[in-house]
């Protein structure tokens, strides 16, 4: 699996992006300045960054995603999943409900994935 290791402030960049793109880079700066209090400088140089590491690109002050939310969702929670839980799903699922009541939609949201991931 590529490595697609965000940071905070990255990803909270790359989530306006991926909201908005196409996004012209002036109004992407703009948007980051209310949303996240950030200067123009601090936009440009996180939007370098993940350029350069190839997650997002900016062809004529245009911004767009070149990986998509859901491929960092899951690099993230892979990582995790090998991080702190051995690889294991059930011990992160037994740590996640410890204390958390579903509701009947949610558990039976959780019995489908299950079911499609295990056909």
């Amino acid at each position: 699996m590529q490595e697609y290791k965000l940071f905070d402030a990255e990803y909270r960049f790359a989530d306006i992006v991926w909201e908005l793109e196409p996004v012209n880079s002036t109004a992407l700066a703009k948007e980051c300045e209310k949303r996240l209090g950030w200067k123009k400088a601090t936009t440009y140089t996180v939007l370098r960054k993940l350029c350069q590491r190839g997650i997002l690109q900016n062809e004529n002050a245009v911004v767009t995603a070149r990986v998509k939310k859901d491929a960092v969702r899951q690099y993230e929670s892979q990582s995790l999943l090998e991080k702190s839980f051995d690889n294991s799903l059930p011990a992160f699922l037994a740590a996640f409900l410890k204390d958390k009541k579903l509701t009947r939609q949610e558990a039976e949201e959780i019995r489908e994935m299950i079911d499609r991931a295990s056909e």
